[in-house]
């Protein structure tokens, strides 16, 4: 076999697309959205057919395996592998035409499936297929495992939507096929007649979901019309790599209506699933409590729910008059509509995470039985997981018995790991009893693979080796899937990290990759930095792939000073938007600093740690000499060292009186924080924390709060007795014993807060209730201060009900910060602007500046491309007269720097107002 370095020269010398055999590039392509990793030897980014040609010959030449791979969120295994793998969303992702008269489209395999969704929209057209990954899934992808989603009830598999495929084989030959013998490799046509009794006969029932192996070989009888294109879908890249497709369209209802459905128990509304197909459904999704759980008070009265989505309002009602169910509501509203499909997209991240906080995984996402069977498998479903002591919350696509579930299997230790294949081979006994297909839309891979003969019995798993032999004969294409496949038990991601809690959150990430939605998403905030560059290794699950691999040590292999890691995450904002947006709560925000901390262990850091992560030290010192002024002169003459000289390389002005100084000077201040002459109201004493932007940079936030606290009848206190901060420019930098230091410090000097603790800066607030007790989890006065801690918004919301503010009436514009929507939510934020009259919605996603990444070196570009997604076409689509609020103090920086306009705090607007 040619070696790895021969092969990426000759493979250089033959494409023009990006060969890449570096560490990095391999790390991020060992692990799909499956249990599974393997390592490849190099990854390929081909422009074109040619190039997918020239590589899959170059490669058979070298007897190397080749893996095609779109969005990598496969659940099986099957978008893992040894050789090289075809990035195809590289370049391979445009929409090549659509007809709308004849409804097709001609599609590259790298087009994710929105962005074909979003180009047809504008005809009243659609593609049917839609798995809940449609933001970030490919075309190509889906051809490969024929994906389904909530809508196949209504409009099928992939395989009922593709007509004509474009595919090169393992040496560089070219087929198109359709419908009909021609474009087919050599032997097919013979292979099928001399074997259709076993077609005819020996293939188990068909049913919609019949998804395993090669299921669809059947369409190849002359009787389906040799349906050549149907049989290929599915194929999980083991025949060829599809480097073209046409596909079917389908008319968009214009105005969906959704019937929720309440019922007793998941049996209930399995059993009731079936009956409802009569009524022309678009979907019927089912849902128990132990998958729904809070939102629960968002639906109908009952223990499960089928979610049936139906062309119009008439039709809806007919259902709901028909169904036979506990509780019953009608949806007509679009935006309550998308707001419950959320719950049930987000099901395949929410299942991961088991009530108690541990974790759920794939490997049985996908069973499937024919619906009549529905509530009889269920049953004995829950049955054998618990005579296995498992868990897990199954929910899924009931009208056509598709049943998806995370099940909390220990995949790390021997006996675990036994119990995983004995539960495995009894379920698939259970599914196949029922008369159903080990995998319902997402393909068999690894998880499943070996137990096909269990499904289709020794002759026709032979069939299926000869199949792919015909197409693949030296057996390069994505070898140990389907054909010949690995055990279901070997190739466990987990195997290779080391037993230690970081590597537990790690492990977290299961590759939904949610991170690699490419739209801004309105109030989402993931991944900003990967919205920007499109990179897979400035995505949450890319940096957490790095971050794997660098505890495994097999490709990363320097450990903690691992160059790798250190430049994807260079570019990561600490926005904490994956701490909400990730179905499973990654938190990259926290396993930067981690890294950052031991990276940097005993070496000298970059100027910017020192100068924007000591801030607080610097800021009160210059306080102390009560240089303000001077500094704030020479800043305008002399850039600050470790700044973005392309940001101008200073800070923003420093103010001449710090918060806490002209606290001091007003009336009781000699009789300490809380004395008589402290304003006082029937709600009570608050204590106003002095955060660092507060107190130096911008006091007039806080003049401002202690104003409208009072006048809401709150008595405002300020700690005095010494420096308080939340450690946050420390943590973020990495330097995580300073920070502990400091919080310490903190906590000593502040003691025991009367009443709730208010912090006008959202990332303070966020440090102090996340931070605080993760750093200090054996001091109970961290968790009591955490618990303590309340936003502007919050604390008039609970210690002041029944004050109202003054009724500004006018349109307000800015940003919304993102730790506040990640860690602290801002419903409080949006009831109180609703009552002071502010009228429009502040703008989601990230600022860029986010707190010190758009004042290092290098992020420039970045942190103003994030701007553009959404707040600076706000500020410029917004009237004249509107009001700018930013409560963060990086958000209101961004804004003047690159704006040209002055935002405000929440707190700043309504004292305006008094």
């Amino acid at each position: 076999m040619t070696s790895p370095g021969e092969l990426e020269r000759t493979l250089r010398e033959n494409l023009r697309g990006e060969i890449d055999f570096g560490a990095a590039a391999r790390a991020l392509t060992t692990m799909d959205a499956s249990n599974y990793r393997r390592v490849p030897v190099g990854v390929v980014a081909p422009r074109d057919a040619d190039d997918v040609a020239a590589a899959l010959t170059v490669c058979a030449e070298a007897g190397v395996p080749v893996l095609p791979r779109g969005g990598g969120t496969s659940i099986a295994g099957q978008a893992t592998g040894v050789g090289v793998v075809l990035d195809l969303t590289r370049h391979m992702n445009t929409l090549v035409s659509v007809d709308p008269e004849a409804r097709t489209a001609v599609v590259h395999p790298g087009l994710v499936l929105d962005r074909l969704r979003d180009a047809v929209r504008p005809y009243g057209l659609t593609f049917g297929p839609d798995p809940s990954t449609h933001s970030r899934c490919t075309l190509g992808g889906m051809i490969g495992n024929n994906a389904c989603g909530a809508h196949s009830v209504a409009w099928g598999t992939t395989a009922d939507n593709v007509t004509e495929l474009a595919v090169t084989t393992y040496g560089g030959t070219s087929h198109r096929i359709g419908t009909g013998w021609a474009g087919t490799p050599d032997g097919l046509r013979e292979l099928i007649t001399g074997h259709l009794g076993p077609l005819r006969t020996g293939m188990p029932p068909g049913f919609s979901r019949r998804i395993s192996g090669y299921g669809g070989l059947d369409a190849l009888l002359p009787e389906h019309g040799v349906q050549v294109a149907r049989a290929f879908c599915g194929s999980e890249g083991t025949l060829g790599v599809v480097t073209e497709a046409v596909v079917r369209l389908v008319e968009t209802p214009r105005a969906p209506v959704l019937a929720v459905l309440g019922y007793a128990d998941e049996s209930a509304a399995a059993e009731a699933a079936a009956g409802l197909l009569p009524h022309g459904p678009l979907t019927v999704e089912g849902m128990a409590q132990d998958l729904v759980g809070d939102t629960a008070a968002r639906l109908p009265r009952g223990g499960a729910w089928l979610f049936v989505e139906m062309p119009d309002e008439g039709a809806a009602r007919a259902l709901l008059r028909a169904a036979d169910a506990v509780d019953r509501a009608l949806v007509t509203d679009p935006a309550e509509q998308r707001a419950l499909w959320r719950i049930r997209e987000d099901a395949a991240g929410a299942a991961t995470r088991m009530p108690d906080g541990g974790m759920a995984w794939p490997g049985w996402e996908d069973c499937a039985v024919p619906p009549a069977r529905l509530g009889a498998y269920l049953r004995e479903f829950r049955a054998l997981l618990a005579a296995h002591g498992l868990r897990g919350s199954p929910y899924g696509h009931f009208g056509e018995g598709c049943v998806h579930v995370r099940i909390d299997f220990d995949l790390v230790s021997a006996p675990g790991i036994a119990r995983f294949r004995t539960f495995s081979e009894e379920l698939a006994d259970l599914v196949v009893a029922h008369g159903g297909s080990l995998s319902g839309e997402h393909g068999d891979g690894q998880a499943r693979a070996e137990l096909l003969p269990k499904m289709y019995g020794p002759d026709l798993i032979r069939l299926f080796g000869a199949y792919k032999d015909v197409w693949d004969p030296a057996g390069g294409m994505n070898p140990g899937t389907l054909v010949r496949p690995a055990r279901l038990d070997e190739n466990l991601r987990f195997a290779v990290l080391p037993a230690t809690p970081f590597a537990g959150e790690i492990a977290r990430c299961v590759g939904v990759a949610k991170c690699r939605t490419t739209d801004p998403g309105g109030a989402s905030v993931m991944c900003p930095s990967y919205r920007v560059t499109g990179e897979e290794r400035h995505s949450t699950r890319g940096r957490a792939r790095l971050l794997h691999e660098m505890l495994a040590g097999e490709i990363v292999t320097d450990g903690w000073r691992s160059t790798e890691v250190a430049e994807a995450l260079d570019l990561c904002l600490a926005c904490k938007g994956c701490r909400s947006d990730c179905p499973v709560g990654v938190d990259m925000a926290t396993y930067k600093a981690e890294f950052l901390h031991h990276h940097w262990a005993g070496r000298i850091r970059p100027l910017s740690h020192y100068t924007l992560g000591g801030l607080p030290d610097w800021l009160r010192l210059i306080a102390r000499l009560r240089a303000a002024g001077a500094v704030n002169a020479l800043a305008r003459r002399v850039p600050v060292p470790g700044l973005d000289r392309e940001r101008g390389g200073r800070l923003p002005e420093l103010a001449r009186e710090p918060f806490t100084r002209w606290w001091a000077r007003q009336p009781g201040a000699a009789k300490g924080a809380s004395g008589p002459d402290r304003a006082s109201g029937p709600g009570g004493a608050v204590t106003l924390w002095p955060d660092t932007f507060t107190q130096y940079l911008n006091p007039a936030a806080g003049r401002a709060a202690t104003q409208v606290l009072r006048a809401a009848g709150l008595s405002v206190e300020v700690p005095t007795a010494g420096p308080v901060c939340c450690g946050l420019t420390y943590v973020s930098t990495g330097r995580l014993e300073r920070a502990r230091t400091v919080l310490r410090r903190t906590l000593d000097t502040l003691g025991e807060p009367a009443g709730p603790v208010v912090v006008l800066e959202p990332s303070c607030a966020a440090a102090l209730r996340a931070d605080l007790p993760a750093l200090l989890p054996d001091d109970p006065r961290a968790a009591r201060l955490a618990g303590a801690v309340r936003t502007f918004a919050e604390t008039l919301e609970e210690y002041a009900p029944a004050w109202r503010p003054p009724h500004l009436d006018r349109k307000v514009v800015g940003q919304t910060h993102c730790h506040q929507h990640a860690v602290l939510g801002d419903g409080p934020d949006r009831r109180l602007r609703e009552r002071a009259g502010l009228t429009g919605e502040l703008s989601g996603g990230c600022c860029g500046l986010a707190g010190n990444f758009g004042f290092e070196p290098g992020h420039h570009e970045v942190s103003v491309a994030c701007a553009e997604e959404q707040l600076l076409p706000a500020l410029r689509a917004a009237p004249p007269d509107a009001l700018i609020q930013a409560d963060g103090f990086s958000c209101r920086t961004q804004i003047a720097q690159l704006g040209g306009a002055r935002a405000r705090h929440l707190a700043e607007l309504l004292a305006e107002g008094l």
